[in-house]
């Protein structure tokens, strides 16, 4: 069931990205080293020793370059440069320098669909003009109607809104996301020249890996047709010439031995498993398993569909609850819906955070005993929920697009707690923090868990540690086990058992030698307590 091992293509580095586990940092809300409520790379610097003790193999950051932050640094105005609320080029050389001597490799995010409105490009393109060779890098065109006063066409938006800006001289620009996010033109020459400079750059200062954000995304109909439901091909996700360019980046890649994870939300498994053939991306996000409900049969359903689609392409898996867009996971499991859906977020909804957090604990042995690799979102191993930001303080694009309606995601992304009895939990230091964080945030506070031994901090620096020794653990094949109904359970060779018990009674434990780990007591008979996960010794 597991996916065939896949060799390393020549000249690509060791294959650690096939069972790594991969911590992300959201730079504005890790540490602040500076003191000006912002997030920086001075603050990771300080806390490479935290994230060296909880056990993860790799760093990846979201956007630190330059940018106006109209959607949270993923609105790129430099690739070569490092924004100034987070530090410098040279802070991040030795950021990327630091974490490689502590066995941690970095990975960092590239953004090929759109840029920023600031960006230099697109500056040049308007003052340019209509025709010019500076447009033709983007996707300007000229209105519909009388007098061109209608967009070019009805494609919907990722962020809700319109698509399409006009401009002064009256032709109009896309973006599939905000009007400060100009769409590349993917056909134009110049554009894959310059991502695959901006690959090189990166990978000669140490960089191990890239993420692909929206990676099905960048190339576009040429004709920019009307959006028709169903339509084959898509206008603009999954066009088949992406993988060419694709495969030239891995070309860049193998050169200097780094790997790509991309972002890609597929319905089509077959579809899906084409941007990982060898000579492509090496991994792609799981969504199936992140948005998925706390169920089991749809969780085994997930995990097997999952494994299934990477097998015909040798690729692993990997893994992964939570990330910037989405909603934590104490919070989400411990709702009526515990699955996710962007259309489906709202304000008010209510949750049970001990209900929560006693499947966030149980999902956390779940995931991490899963073959492939696992991403880890800072924060979740705190346990942290999801924050509700006061609507005058949210800053998050979607919200506003929206009308309103949709929360948005600045709730997963408030600042981290470090120290319980510092101003703002140990963020940073007398300011304020950018977004604000809950009355009680200092609940969670690294130095406080790393203290009892019941923790979640301490859960997950256990399990990663036995991930790590374990040889059962990572990459390699899984065989389920029967059980009963509302129970999952496996093994992975040699000698490892996971049993989760989601059913709304104790489950009997298969015979074993011996408990390694369990997300929380089992019951006074040895019985699997609801909700509960265990790894077992067989």
């Amino acid at each position: 069931m597991a996916a065939p091992h896949r060799d390393p293509t020549p000249g690509s580095p060791d294959d650690w990205w096939r069972d790594a586990a991969i911590y992300q940092v959201y730079p504005r809300s890790f540490a602040d080293g500076d003191g000006d409520g912002t997030g920086d790379l001075a603050g990771v610097r300080a806390k490479l020793p935290y994230l060296a003790e909880l056990g993860v193999d790799a760093v990846w950051f979201t956007p630190w370059y330059l940018s106006p932050f109209a959607d949270g640094g993923y609105d790129v105005a430099d690739y070569r440069t490092i924004d100034p609320a987070f530090g410098t080029l040279d802070e991040a050389e030795k950021l990327i320098a630091e974490a490689r001597s502590l066995g941690i490799r970095t990975i960092v995010d590239i953004v090929p669909n759109h840029v920023s409105d600031q960006h230099p490009w697109f500056r040049a393109a308007l003052a340019a003009g209509p025709g010019s060779p500076e447009r033709k890098r983007f996707h300007f065109r000229p209105g519909r109607g009388e007098h061109g006063e209608l967009p070019p066409n009805d494609w919907p938006s990722q962020f809700a809104g319109p698509t399409w800006t006009r401009v002064e001289d009256g032709e109009w620009y896309l973006h599939l996301f905000t009007p400060q996010q100009p769409d590349l033109n993917w056909a134009h020459p110049a554009v894959r020249e310059e991502h695959e400079s901006v690959l090189r750059f990166w990978f000669e200062r140490g960089v191990a890996g890239v993420r692909i954000d929206s990676a099905a995304l960048p190339v576009k109909d040429p004709a920019l047709p009307d959006f028709v439901e169903g339509r084959d091909p898509h206008p603009y996700v999954d066009r088949d010439e992406l993988h060419e360019i694709y495969r030239s980046w891995r070309r860049v890649a193998d050169a200097h031995g780094a790997v790509f994870v991309g972002e890609v939300w597929l319905p089509d498994s077959e579809r899906f498993a084409r941007y990982l053939r060898p000579d492509e991306l090496h991994t792609a996000f799981n969504f199936t398993f992140l948005a998925c409900p706390w169920d089991a049969d749809r969780l085994r359903t997930a995990i097997d569909d999952t494994l299934a689609e990477h097998a015909p392409v040798g690729a692993p898996a990997t893994w992964v609850l939570c990330n910037h867009d989405v909603t934590r996971t104490v919070t989400r499991y411990g709702r009526t819906e515990t699955g996710f859906d962007f259309a489906t977020k709202a304000f008010g909804t209510p949750t049970d955070l001990e209900l929560g957090t006693r499947r966030a604990r149980a999902a956390a042995l779940l995931t991490l005993a899963l073959p492939g690799s696992v991403y880890l979102y800072q924060g979740e191993e705190l346990g942290l929920p999801e924050a509700d930001i006061p609507r005058e303080r949210i800053q998050d694009p979607m919200h506003f697009r929206s009308g309103g309606t949709d929360p948005g995601r600045d709730g997963c992304r408030v600042p981290l707690p470090w120290t319980a009895d510092s101003p703002y939990a140990g963020f940073g230091s007398d300011a304020e923090p950018w977004l604000p964080q809950p009355a009680g945030w200092s609940a969670y506070a690294a130095d406080r868990q790393a203290a009892d031994p019941a923790s979640m901090l301490t859960l997950y620096r256990t399990a990663l540690r036995l991930r790590r020794t374990e040889p059962a653990l990572g990459d390699g094949p899984l065989e389920w086990l029967p059980a009963p109904d509302g129970v999952l359970a496996f093994r992975r060779a040699p000698g490892l058992v996971c049993v989760v018990n989601l059913a709304g009674h104790p489950a009997a434990l298969p015979d074993h030698d011996a408990v390694l780990l369990t997300s929380g007591p089992l019951d006074p008979d040895g019985g699997l307590p609801t909700d509960t996960a265990v790894w077992l010794r067989v």
